[in-house]
């Protein structure tokens, strides 16, 4: 068994205000959920209405594999103008 984990650290700019950051988080681990079928969830930065810690994870039986659903994660969250991605640490296992 393959684990495949990340943490993103995501700075919000149309975010004015705690609901604004919870709306642009919710939609953003809404999709990754519905389209790369990954365990996802906000871990940390919760009274920060700018930024947020996400962390996601998925397993596999092959790490080329779960290298790809990271990188492919990573790429869809890249792509979102409404957040820019501040640091992130992928760990397989």
């Amino acid at each position: 068994m393959i684990i495949g984990s990340c943490t993103l650290k995501i700075i919000i700019y149309e975010s004015n205000s705690l609901k604004d950051k919870r709306h642009v988080v919710k939609s953003i681990i809404g999709k990754i959920q519905s389209r790369f079928n990954v365990s996802i969830a906000e871990l940390d930065l919760n009274d920060s209405w700018q930024t947020s810690l996400i962390g996601f994870a998925c397993v596999t039986n092959n790490t080329s594999h779960a290298n790809k659903i990271v990188s492919n994660v990573l790429k869809f969250v890249d792509r979102d103008s409404r957040v820019e991605i501040i640091d992130y640490n992928i760990e397989i296992l």
